[in-house]
């Protein structure tokens, strides 16, 4: 498979080190700045789908930069049933989110886009299931106070110390670390 040139759209260290993990390593980083709330009454996987679309969308190649140059972004969602959760920004944040996924069952949709050179946008969706165990009091406090939580979906971390509560995955795990590499590989192969 030959690949085109890659900018990521993503400020996202976990994404180019999954990229990178595949032999892929992005021309170009270019982090978004785009209104990431959620539309009233949008489902988790729409929402993260628009947002790995509008992400794509957002990036204006600077002079320079190939034209040759595809597009790649993506946006993960950590839900529970219709509720999406925040990307913890403070510790009541992370609490209150790890809570919540204790001895239950969540999903995490990961939105893949790829913006070709000619401007069309081809998109993924991706779902995985997360199981945590039952977290006691002493077990919250204790992730908490790693740091691992701050700016994640959900209050956490599969690839850090959380993992040691995670029971049982369904679906794709670098997924749920920042995005689907089988699926970024399947949208760069037939974007040849």
């Amino acid at each position: 498979m030959t690949i085109p040139p890659i900018i990521l759209a993503s400020a996202s260290p976990r994404r180019r080190d999954l990229l990178c993990q595949i032999g892929i390593e992005p021309m170009a980083i270019i982090p978004t700045d785009i209104n990431e709330t959620p539309n009233q009454r949008e489902l988790p996987p729409r929402y993260a789908l628009r947002m790995a679309d509008e992400k794509a969308r957002a990036i204006v190649l600077p002079d320079g930069i190939d034209d040759g140059a595809v597009v790649l972004a993506g946006d993960t969602v950590v839900a529970v049933g219709r509720r999406i959760l925040p990307k913890a920004e403070t510790e009541d944040q992370a609490r209150s989110c790890l809570a919540l996924l204790s001895g239950r069952r969540h999903r995490v949709y990961g939105g893949i886009a790829l913006r070709l050179t000619d401007g069309t946008l081809r998109s993924r969706l991706v779902t995985s299931s997360v199981i945590f165990k039952r977290l006691h009091r002493d077990e919250i406090d204790a992730y908490i106070a790693t740091g691992d939580w701050q700016g994640k979906a959900g209050g956490y971390a599969i690839q850090g110390p959380a993992a040691a509560h995670i029971r049982h995955i369904e679906g794709s795990y670098s997924n749920i670390v920042g995005f689907s590499l089988y699926d970024v590989s399947a949208l760069l192969a037939a974007s040849e």
